[in-house]
């Protein structure tokens, strides 16, 4: 069955859907031989040979999906030249070529999907979809009921507004921090960060511990776990995925 040349690749492993538009756009895929820059070109996975930068891509039909609990100080990359620590490290047994679902920036923690399976990537990430993420934040300082008003109605900031969908104060706050729970279904850099600190409240601790139906649950810091056949069925079901 023919498919678009994006979502071959993708479902290879060898990116998320849209990384892979960039590979066809800069002229780094070859058909059967003959380079391709059209992105709107059909292939057939299992017959014709692509290339991506004149290595061989086969069709991958085993999917992987993995729950990551990212400690602090790891980059969110499966691999880094200047040899900081990274993803890949936790994963460099593994056979297939796994990219991660969405970022965390290397102080924050928690939850992660990694994955060969390029809708998953592709959609999870989209905000058409709108995954909604969960947080845990240490801050500097007190959270006035004003503020986590703020937080939900909107905070303005350099590239637009950020809403949160909810706000939780976890433990009554001593003079120097507090834990709050928030929920937010945007992905934009430093999001959450960004928020509490244009209302003066520098984070200090960062753990995502949901990405839509997915929970970090028991999974202890720098290990990971396949996710179980009703969690795949659950992101498949809100990402309109259908296998």
């Amino acid at each position: 069955m023919e498919v678009r040349l994006q979502k071959a690749l993708a479902d290879a492993g060898v990116a998320s859907r849209r990384a892979c538009e960039d590979l066809i756009t800069e002229g780094r895929v070859s058909v059967n031989g003959v380079q391709v820059t059209q992105l709107g070109t059909k292939v057939d996975p299992e017959n014709d040979e692509l290339q991506v930068d004149g290595e061989s891509v086969s069709a991958n039909k085993s999917k992987s999906y993995l729950l990551f609990n990212k400690p602090a100080g790891v980059l969110s990359t499966m691999s880094d030249p200047e040899g900081r620590p990274c993803l890949g490290d936790f994963f460099s047994d593994r056979s297939e070529r796994l990219f991660h679902v969405g970022r965390l920036d290397k102080e924050s923690e928690g939850l992660i999907v990694l994955t060969n399976d390029g809708d998953i990537a592709h959609r999870a990430t989209h905000p058409s979809y709108g995954l909604v993420k969960k947080y845990l934040v240490e801050i500097e300082g007190h959270l006035s009921q004003a503020q986590a008003h703020e937080l939900r109605s909107g905070v303005r900031l350099e590239d637009g507004l950020a809403r949160a969908l909810e706000v939780t104060v976890l433990r009554e706050p001593t003079p120097k921090n507090a834990w709050v729970e928030i929920s937010i279904h945007e992905g934009r850099y430093h999001i959450v960060r960004r928020m509490f600190e244009e209302l003066g409240l520098p984070v200090t601790r960062l753990i995502r511990t949901e990405f839509g139906p997915l929970n970090v649950g028991e999974t202890k810091v720098g290990r990971w776990r396949h996710l179980n056949q009703g969690e795949i069925e659950n992101l498949f079901n809100l990402l309109n995925i259908k296998r």
